[in-house]
């Protein structure tokens, strides 16, 4: 054998060392997995994405995917002709519009169940009604009203710990049901957190267009790799977070505080973000953290 192809040979053994550890402190750890974005446009994303999180399921995680969909959503609101409407930034959730958006999120989650079952893992794809996994509430933008679209009130564990107990992926879309039983859409990054507080989870990771949280967002060498809660709350104050970054992060530090271990956000843009970000010593996005949690390495070690 070539010298060379022994150096490759060698190098990926290098690789499976170095996700040892990772493997074993996480091993029957539940990692939720909130999956939107490009990455759910792009098929060789999606594709990446799925590989990802069936080698997590494989290799001994219990991983649960959260999924939007608002950029399908959006494509097919125009196809049948209706006009969407914004109050503060936010798109109003008409009857017919919510209609639409369940169909939507219905058909993407049978898709990434497709995806899952084709690499020989068992997944479910399940709504936020079912089993009343996910109950709400009305939800209000700045007391006003934006149809049906619902915050989170209740989230029922005993759904997933089931699925998980019976070695099923879970694959969660973000609907659900108010006390009338009225169906409601849900952010997706409100349902990940809320799911992820419910069961416990070691680990959030949110797939984003964005490589992680920027000290200076004008400055892209300025990305933190890991970031404590009080540092996060600290960037927050000094108005260094704006835009859709900022209820992400402060989703992120109240699933901290509400006992979720570490909280990733990453680029899904990047192939293999995921496993990136948790198999390798230096990753690639922005890891979250608890104030008095240890911390993996620091900015040298994963700068060298």
């Amino acid at each position: 054998m070539e010298e060379r192809e022994m150096q490759k040979i060698l190098q990926k053994a290098e690789v499976l060392i170095e996700a040892l550890p990772y493997i074993q402190r996480f091993n029957r750890k539940i990692i939720v997995v909130k999956y939107g974005g490009s990455a759910m446009v792009d098929e060789e994303l999606k594709k990446n994405v799925i590989e990802d999180v069936t080698l997590l399921k494989l290799v001994g995680f219990k991983p649960i995917i959260v999924h939007g969909g608002g950029k399908e959503i959006s494509k097919w609101v125009g196809k049948v002709g209706m006009e969407p409407e914004f109050i503060n930034g936010l798109r109003k959730t008409d009857a017919p519009t919510m209609e639409v958006a369940e169909m939507v999120l219905g058909k993407v989650n049978k898709s990434l169940v497709q995806l899952v079952q084709e690499l020989g893992v068992n997944a479910i794809g399940i709504s936020g009604k079912d089993g009343g996994l996910l109950k709400v509430e009305k939800k209000y933008s700045q007391g006003q009203d934006i149809g049906y679209v619902g915050e989170i009130k209740e989230v029922n564990a005993k759904v997933l710990y089931d699925l998980l107990e019976k070695d099923f992926l879970p694959i969660v879309c973000p609907v659900g049901l108010d006390d009338s039983f009225e169906t409601y859409n849900i952010n997706a990054d409100d349902a990940a957190c809320a799911i992820a507080r419910a069961v416990n989870a070691e680990k959030l990771a949110f797939l984003t267009d964005v490589k992680g949280v920027y000290k200076d967002p004008e400055d892209k060498s300025s990305l933190i790799s890991e970031l404590s809660v009080s540092e996060a709350q600290g960037l927050i104050g000094n108005g260094n977070i704006g835009g859709g970054m900022l209820p992400k992060l402060n989703n992120c530090i109240e699933a901290i505080e509400d006992g979720v271990s570490r909280v990733h956000i990453l680029d899904g843009r990047i192939p293999h973000c995921l496993l990136l970000e948790i198999f390798t010593n230096k990753g690639i996005g922005t890891a979250i953290l608890g104030d008095g949690e240890e911390r993996f390495f620091t900015a040298a070690e994963r700068e060298s």
